[in-house]
């Protein structure tokens, strides 16, 4: 999990410090940078994968050992800050913390230049303890407390998070570089779109695509455990005012996966579902996969699902990431959705906008702006949202 985060000259991103915690939502106008935050995890996620930078920013086709990778908008070109206070050589930045279940305290840090595409500096530490750190083409290891080795000539294009794996370098640090890996490497983002989802999977697929792809077989899998076929079922149930007797999978000419309900003793494909069922269904899958990723990012949660069955999402994306499930990072214009958080929520809720004379994205969460607190207690959130009052709050 990414207990805090600081991103410097990224997009709008000019300079952003967040305390997250395991469910984090981003609210406010288009162009306001929700965007661009869900952009830089991708960053770091790319990083995890071990491409390059170039690879990262301006995206990867399909090879062997991986899918399409779609670069960031605008490619490495529009990396950068490019605000008022913009500088030549800034680059950007990204400093985080992170806690794994064996790791409760690591920190990582990388410096990159989008153009040419090159790092920097980049370092990991282990609590108080460095692990690597790198300056340019230089590298130094820590072999044993007060010895260093130095790498030189490393790649300036690559990451060494994931190089390093490939060397021959100290097993006490192995783990850590594994564990500081595998945290930015899985996640998953998912904007499901229907007619996707309406398209028989893959067989054996136990992940959805970005897109939804696969969704089908992911609930294949989902209904194949008891407990898990269960508890998604539970979930569908309560979308629809008329009673889903059982989620199913039909099949293709040559076995390939269709998703369909059970309704009233009626079969339904999903070619004939709503926009707006299935998109919950493929959301409500995104929990319960076999490969579960870490971190889930999820776009405009409101889109094609229904005001009224807001609540419901709500409710399933802060109860499926407390504890053992994803940290999801999910962003929202809605001031609907705003109406089912709690005061407890606020602290990872974070307000987004742009600021007029810069152009750099403010982002805070609810409970730094002054008198929400107070306000919300005679006007609802959502209306505080809609009329601009948190646009102007001090």
């Amino acid at each position: 999990m990414i207990t805090e985060i600081e991103i410097e000259g990224f997009k709008s991103l000019e300079k952003v410090r967040l305390k997250l915690g395991r469910f984090n939502l981003f609210i406010g106008t288009n162009g306001s940078g929700k965007s661009n935050f869900l952009e830089a995890l991708r960053v770091l996620q790319g990083i995890g994968y071990g491409f390059s930078i170039s690879e990262i920013l301006n995206g990867k086709p399909r090879g062997v050992t991986n899918e399409v990778w779609t670069g960031v908008r605008g490619g490495s070109a529009r990396a950068r800050y490019q605000g008022k206070r913009a500088t030549a050589v800034g680059g950007v930045q990204f400093n985080l913390k992170l806690s794994t279940q064996e790791f409760p305290a690591l920190q990582y840090y990388i410096w990159l230049l989008p153009t040419p595409g090159e790092v920097q500096e980049e370092e990991l530490r282990k609590s108080s303890e460095s692990v690597f750190e790198r300056d340019l083409g230089a590298l130094a290891l820590d072999r044993a407390p007060g010895e260093e080795v130095e790498i030189s000539g490393f790649d300036p294009t690559r990451p060494a998070l994931v190089s390093l794996l490939g060397l021959d370098i100290p097993p006490q640090h192995r783990p850590v570089i594994q564990a500081c890996r595998q945290a930015l490497g899985n996640m998953q983002r998912i904007d499901p779109f229907p007619a996707k989802l309406r398209d028989y999977s893959q067989l054996g697929a136990v992940r959805m695509g970005e897109q939804g792809e696969d969704f089908a077989a992911v609930v294949g899998s989902i209904l194949e455990n008891e407990e898990l076929h269960a508890a998604y079922l539970s979930w569908l149930q309560q979308l629809t005012p008329t009673e889903i007797d059982d989620i199913t999978i039909l099949k293709g000419a040559v076995g390939e996966p269709l998703f369909a309900i059970r309704e009233n003793g009626q079969m339904i494909p999903a070619t004939v579902l709503s926009d707006g069922t299935l998109r919950f269904a493929a959301i409500t899958a995104a929990f319960f996969q076999r490969s579960m990723p870490d971190v889930l990012m999820i776009e405009e949660i409101e889109n094609g699902i229904h005001p009224t069955r807001l609540r419901l999402l709500m409710e399933l994306l802060k109860s499926q990431s407390k504890e053992s499930g994803p940290q999801v990072f999910a962003t929202t214009h809605s001031p609907v959705v705003l109406a089912w958080l709690d005061e407890s929520d606020y602290e990872t809720t974070f307000f987004c906008k742009r600021d007029e004379e810069t152009g750099a994205s403010i982002i805070r969460p609810l409970s730094e702006i002054p008198r929400l607190v107070e306000l919300v207690k005679k006007y609802p959130l959502g209306d505080l949202f809609t009329e601009g009052w948190m646009e102007t709050a001090p």
